[in-house]
């Protein structure tokens, strides 16, 4: 199980590499052949010494340049505060968004990570538990139990893959210690085996949202500290709100991707619990059967009849 779950961590591992690669940029884009440089309109010189303007006419004032005009009516922004809220473009939409998640967005990572690698273990598990699976052996069993050839049945029950069969195996070589005791042990073993990493996909269930209602109040709190900027206050709203539903998001649907995987898995325990208890208590009828036929004999003749002496 350890190589198996160290195996689907890789390849969830390969698969967020896969999508977070980056394309490639565009090439730049390249003057046509013939095509001259723009040059900004110079100013109209003045008129030249000894000519005097026309009497009534609108005197011509020199263009102003669209970028000075353009530069001296926008404010002054500082390099770090525009780097701080430009919007990521990496060329990758997953990569994008999980930048405009935040910080939070790195625990929520770890718990995705954790929750498909624990689904995957669990799958192949109960996928070859399914086809460990013999019941035509275990009739086999239960009907050499049941004419009383115990070896047989034990033979029959002897390294097997089944759960229900390790079982009966384990309760058959103990019987004369205590049949009882040694059918709960195992039957305990198997089901601590089939309920493994439940805990954990409980956990996830319950830490995923909670991380992205975390990621929710720590973009909600970024974004009201920049309504006093003036200069930024429409950016850094947009973007904390942005970061708010994307942690949220994210958390909402790693929660519902293990919800659903740890229910079905909690009934096939609870399927597998009552197969044990099932076959355990066949098991228990059938021998206490067999031990009460051993002790019910027909008396041939009474000890006192045995030993008379004849007159």
């Amino acid at each position: 199980m350890k190589t198996l779950l160290i195996a689907s961590l890789c390849s969830v591992t390969l698969l967020l590499t896969s999508f977070g690669q980056v394309s490639p940029p565009p090439p730049p884009a390249t003057n046509p052949a013939g095509a001259l440089p723009t040059a900004p309109v110079s100013a109209i010189s003045p008129a030249a010494p000894g000519i005097s303007p026309i009497a009534g006419a609108t005197p011509i004032t020199a263009a102003a340049s669209p970028v000075t005009a353009t530069a001296v009516a926008s404010p002054a922004v500082s390099p770090a505060a525009m780097s701080m809220h430009a919007d990521p473009n990496t060329g990758n939409r997953l990569v994008d968004n999980f930048i405009k998640g935040g910080y939070i967005m790195w625990p929520i990572l770890v718990v995705s990570i954790t929750a498909i690698a624990v689904v995957l273990e669990r799958i192949f598990w109960w996928l070859g538990r399914w086809l460990r699976r013999d019941p035509k052996r275990i009739e086999k069993v239960f009907t050499a139990i049941e004419v009383g050839d115990v070896t047989e049945a034990s033979r029959l029950s002897r390294d097997s893959r089944d759960p229900v069969l390790r079982m009966i195996w384990n309760g058959l070589n103990h019987q004369h210690a205590s049949l009882q005791g040694a059918l709960q042990v195992a039957a305990g073993i198997e089901i601590k085996r089939a309920g493994r990493f439940l805990v954990v996909m409980d956990t996830l269930v319950t830490l995923a949202p909670l991380l992205g209602l975390l990621g929710t109040i720590t973009g909600l709190m970024k974004s009201f500290s920049f309504l006093g900027n003036e200069e930024l206050a429409v950016q850094a709203v947009t973007g904390g709100i942005a970061e708010a539903l994307i942690a949220t998001a994210a958390g909402l649907g790693i929660a519902i991707f293990a919800l659903i995987p740890f229910n079905f898995f909690t009934s096939r325990v609870s399927n597998l619990e009552f197969e044990l208890q099932t076959a355990a208590t066949n098991l228990e009828v059938m021998l206490e059967a067999q031990s009460k036929s051993r002790e019910v004999e027909i008396p041939g003749t009474t000890p006192s009849s045995a030993t008379r002496s004849s007159i």
